[in-house]
């Protein structure tokens, strides 16, 4: 395998995803390093989810999770995406790349520096470019999304989602309380608003409104109070979505390989 061509991947969640498959498909070796309990709610379309069943494909790249550098090397020799639990980054040093990538998208830098590889990226807030990262691409939706900053840093977290059909900040649920979650309806469900979706323990979780249940985090997972939890689409007929990267993380995909791209030339 041409380790000249390994791109390290902190963060497995689906926006990284987009840029994990892009980069796949363009004919790069990825290893993406994990936290041991990932908290992606879009799990159908997020790498991470191999963290829980070992192995986990998205459309047609499968990624496994592997516990030694000779594993990741023979994972990723088959085009198939290797992934490590190593929140702290410590791998990095450990074999040869030439780019990482933070899509960690943790809302600042958990500790991404420039001297990582000859060229690294920093998606969304938290990062400076020049200072922090080589490159930043914009998360934000709209006109400048997917942009590369070279000098500077990505536009400040709203913490308002997406609009989908005039629906933003009801399509979120967050975990009323701390404790446990135990899921009681599953991703791609349909779901009415005040309806039961998961309890915190004994405490239930209603839908904050009616339609496709599009996210949801992982069953058995450790919440605290106000934790992103699930995700609603008012749009019912959208099925396929649930399994399929979104135009943002194939947007902002577009941004890392561009900014690859032009480093290799």
């Amino acid at each position: 395998m041409d380790m000249k061509k390994c791109v390290i991947v902190r963060g497995g969640g689906d926006i990284a995803t987009g840029t994990i498959y892009k980069l796949v498909k363009s004919g790069f070796q990825v290893l993406v390093l994990e936290v041991e309990k990932p908290s992606a709610i879009r799990r159908n379309v997020a790498f991470c989810q191999a963290v829980y069943e070992q192995k986990f494909t998205v459309e047609d790249i499968t990624c496994v999770l592997v516990s030694t550098i000779e594993e990741a090397k023979k994972v990723m020799a088959k085009n198939q995406v290797a992934m490590m639990i190593d929140p702290k980054g410590e791998m990095i040093s450990k074999i040869e790349h030439f780019a990482v990538v933070d899509a960690i998208l943790a809302k600042k830098n958990l500790g991404t520096t420039m001297d990582m590889a000859p060229i690294t990226i920093g998606l969304g807030p938290g990062f400076c470019a020049g200072k922090d990262v080589h490159v930043v691409v914009e998360t934000m939706r709209g006109h400048n999304l997917g942009r590369l900053i070279y000098e500077g840093c990505a536009l400040p977290n709203t913490g308002v989602p997406g609009n989908i059909k005039g629906y933003s900040k009801e399509r979120v649920i967050h975990s009323p309380c701390t404790g446990i979650c135990h899921n009681v309806k599953k991703i791609t469900d349909i779901v009415e608003k005040g309806e039961i979706i998961a309890y915190i323990d004994k405490t239930p979780v209603y839908a904050s409104m009616s339609g496709l249940l599009r996210g949801l985090i992982q069953d058995g997972y450790s919440v605290t109070s106000g934790f992103k939890m699930a995700d609603i689409d008012p749009r019912e007929d959208e099925y396929q979505n649930c399994f399929t990267i979104s135009d943002k993380a194939r947007c902002i995909a577009g941004g890392v390989l561009e900014a690859i791209l032009h480093d290799l030339s």
